[in-house]
């Protein structure tokens, strides 16, 4: 299908875009890669009256290195994620889960802030960003704010940004040692999860001391598996099958032509199992 009519504005800078986005109000939608908004444009989903192009602003292409952490610009291309070097050494999970995005058409021109801001709960992103507690700055009129990845996806496309506001970076913690993992099924290698599961697990005196599980598609939002990551706090490697068996506890996912919710609940738990298994190096 073609889309509704739209209008289309060109942002100079971050600010520029928040001014655009007062003056256009609820109707206005930013259009970062295009590859989540469009298409869901395409379907009449989505109708929005103008388009804000946030493609020609300077500076929001980057990693840099900021002590404990790793800044993202939130217009970096997926492919440029997943070859940074600074992401492959210090955060590879991050890295890696930006290499299954889609297709390689789509990881050129996707970015990572967009994927973001859509926050559709099947994006392999922002479920990975969410096991690592990573932080989101936004911009808008009211100026700069700091949102953790635990209080950002709210409901089905629906995040915490005001109407005013802008991705403009994401923070993610160096693992410094702790194993990571994203497990992912899907039907074809570039179709959308039917259910993800990135891990990341740190090691305590021969036990595993903390892990943190995101889950992609086993919801509206990427979820956290706050069951089992409780079960495997302290707990032997040796019983990360029966801790993450309660993986699905607390989710709600949807049954559709790609699965049903009890297969979902199945997948979840076996993803978990391979992903923290991963992750311990098993």
């Amino acid at each position: 299908m073609i889309p509704l009519a739209f209008d289309y504005e060109v942002a100079e800078s971050v600010d520029h875009a928040v001014e655009l986005l007062n003056q256009h109000g609820d109707e206005a939608k930013l259009l970062a890669g295009g590859h989540s908004l469009l298409p869901i444009m395409k379907l009449r989903l989505a109708a929005p009256t103008v388009l804000i192009d946030l493609g020609r602003i300077d500076g929001l292409n980057y990693v840099r290195d900021e002590g404990d952490t790793l800044a993202i610009g939130a217009m970096t291309r997926h492919c440029d994620v997943e070859r940074d070097p600074l992401l492959q050494e210090h955060c590879g999970l991050v890295s890696y889960t930006a290499s299954l995005v889609g297709d390689p058409q789509v990881r050129h021109r996707g970015t990572i802030g967009g994927s973001i801001s859509h926050g559709d709960a099947a994006s392999d992103l922002p479920s990975t960003l969410l096991a690592l507690d990573a932080n989101f700055v936004v911009r808008g009129r009211n100026g700069e704010r700091t949102v953790a990845a635990g209080d950002f996806f709210k409901d089905y496309l629906e995040t915490d940004l005001a109407p005013d506001e802008v991705v403009t970076e994401i923070r993610v913690p160096k693992l410094n040692g702790a194993g990571w993992s994203y497990k992912k099924f899907n039907r074809r290698a570039q179709d959308w999860a039917v259910v993800g599961a990135a891990a990341v697990v740190e090691r305590s005196n021969g036990t595993i001391g903390s892990a943190r599980i995101g889950l992609t598609n086993m919801g509206s939002t990427p979820i956290r598996a706050t069951a089992a990551e409780s079960a495997l706090s302290g707990a032997s490697p040796d019983s990360v099958a029966e801790a993450t068996s309660s993986a699905d506890e607390g989710t709600s996912p949807s049954s559709d032509i790609a699965a049903s919710a009890e297969y979902r609940r199945h997948l979840a738990r076996v993803l978990s199992k391979r992903a923290v298994e991963e992750a311990l190096g098993r």
